[in-house]
């Protein structure tokens, strides 16, 4: 049966007795009361900043044309989700920076914990002991991992926190360019732009080795000048590709007294250098394949670190977590020890407009860590270097297909060329069950209708590569 909740008999009145400042479901005599109250005649005129060009002229036509029950209802939306198509078998690879991992269970369990689902920030430190410790021990793990002094807890994402950085780096240096490699990911690269907007940067792009896929030195010693706050490059880039010359960049970015701000995908680590052996001066990424599955875009996990220097420490976006001892000294404890960037406290002098953090996230990564530890980390990456290789090099077998399209080494992520649009092809995968690589038609910085990014992790067997390779070549 479906109940008209219109129906005034069946609606709660106000309480005269207690004059309830609301009322659930208001009646026509209610609506009056409430508009008297607070001076206005009509609702509309609630809306008199509105301008009437944008208003509607008569309702939307929207809904069934009847109200449903719950039941019809949820028919209705079980009918309309049993047509997602769920790509399990092949997992899907999709690249473009957010690649399928296997989650252990355990994270979920660990998750599902109400002391760690429902908490917000700590802001009460006497009561948010544990949940202190957890963020103080991601942070730990995660300066391990890179090799940086300073990590805060947490950021939206790998893009936001690439935007805070740069902006970190601009009220630092005092300075307006920023210099960014041309094969960082493109939509980080939007992200970046659009935050910068109004702030009067300068922002140079390098444009990249077309063959290696890496950073063209020259061009960006040419680009970094004493007016320059920042550069920016990606390790490993957009294309999967890791650029051995980190070093250099770093030399180069020093010499002119500007910061040099790294992006990493966590899980290489296990098997390439930490951006904090070459000298970088901020890192940020996305803790996504540590623990946190898709998740259908989100909830993501931004990684902020920096070195040790007062002036990057005090810019930092976020919250730190440290531990302190009572004044007898006998005990711990965990506070948070920076909050310069909350509204609350520094106003429209705030570090950051980011006024939410991903702390549950954290205590999925922390969670995933721990559970792998240095060597479980070093062997996941290192399954991963293989699974990508053997993929990269059986789809190089096609006839006239190119991968990987970069001769740089990479990691996880690699470009494939195909003598025919990869639209078509990635379409006629979708038909057998396979999702395959990203279409780069309308990808800068390579915009080639024949090149897809292909990503493949420690979830995807070799019967699935084969799988893979095997439904293309049918195409071909």
């Amino acid at each position: 049966m479906s109940i008209n909740w219109c129906n005034t008999a069946l609606q709660p009145r106000v309480s005269q007795s207690l004059r309830l400042p609301w009322a659930p479901a208001a009646n026509e005599r209610d609506r009056r009361e409430m508009l008297k109250r607070i001076g206005v005649n009509d609702a509309m005129e609630l809306y008199n900043d509105v301008p009437p060009e944008i208003m509607l002229k008569e309702p939307p036509n929207v809904g069934f044309g009847r109200q449903l029950s719950e039941w019809e209802l949820q028919r209705l939306v079980d009918s309309m989700l049993s047509k997602n198509k769920v790509f399990t078998d092949p997992p899907p690879f999709l690249g473009g920076g957010i690649c399928f991992h296997t989650v252990p269970a355990v994270i979920d369990a660990i998750l599902s914990r109400s002391e760690f689902y429902t908490a917000y920030t700590p802001y009460q430190p006497e009561i948010n002991q544990g949940l202190l410790q957890v963020f103080f021990e991601y942070q730990s793990l995660m300066a391990d991992l890179l090799e940086m002094d300073v990590v805060n807890v947490s950021m939206y994402d790998w893009s936001t926190a690439a935007a805070e950085a740069i902006l970190a780096a601009m009220r630092v240096t005092r300075k307006k360019r920023i210099v960014v490699a041309g094969n960082i990911h493109p939509e980080r690269m939007e992200v970046i732009e659009t935050w910068l907007l109004g702030k009067e940067a300068d922002i140079r792009v390098v444009e990249f080795d077309r063959e290696t896929g890496k950073v063209d030195l020259d061009r960006l010693e040419n680009t970094i000048d004493s007016d320059t706050a920042a550069v920016y490059v990606e390790v490993p880039n957009f294309f999967g590709v890791i650029d051995d010359g980190v070093e250099a960049i770093a030399e180069i970015v020093h010499r002119r007294k500007a910061l040099f701000i790294v992006g990493v995908d966590p899980l290489s680590l296990g098997i390439v250098r930490s951006p904090g052996s070459y000298e970088a001066d901020i890192v940020v990424g996305d803790a996504q394949p540590l623990g946190l599955g898709l998740n259908y875009g989100g909830p993501y996990l931004g990684i902020f670190a920096t070195r040790w220097d007062r002036k990057l420490v005090r810019q930092m976006p976020g919250r730190l977590i440290g531990l302190t001892k009572t004044v007898d000294g006998s005990e711990y404890g965990f506070t948070m020890i920076l909050q310069t960037r909350e509204q609350h406290i520094r106003r429209e002098k705030a570090t950051s407009n980011i006024t939410s953090n991903e702390a549950l996230m954290a205590v999925a990564a922390a969670a995933y860590m721990v559970l792998l530890g240095g060597s479980g980390l070093r062997e996941l990456a290192r399954s991963i270097w293989l699974r990508s290789h053997y993929a990269a090099k059986r789809l190089g077998e096609l006839e006239r297909a190119k991968a990987p399209q970069f001769s740089g080494e990479f990691f996880k992520e690699f470009t494939a060329r195909f003598p025919k649009p990869y639209h078509s092809i990635h379409r006629a995968l979708l038909e057998k069950g396979i999702m395959g690589g990203l279409p780069l038609a309308d990808k800068p910085p390579l915009m080639d209708e024949y090149s897809a990014l292909f990503c493949v992790t420690e979830a995807h067997s070799m019967k699935d590569i084969d799988r893979l390779v095997e439904a293309i070549g049918e195409m071909l």
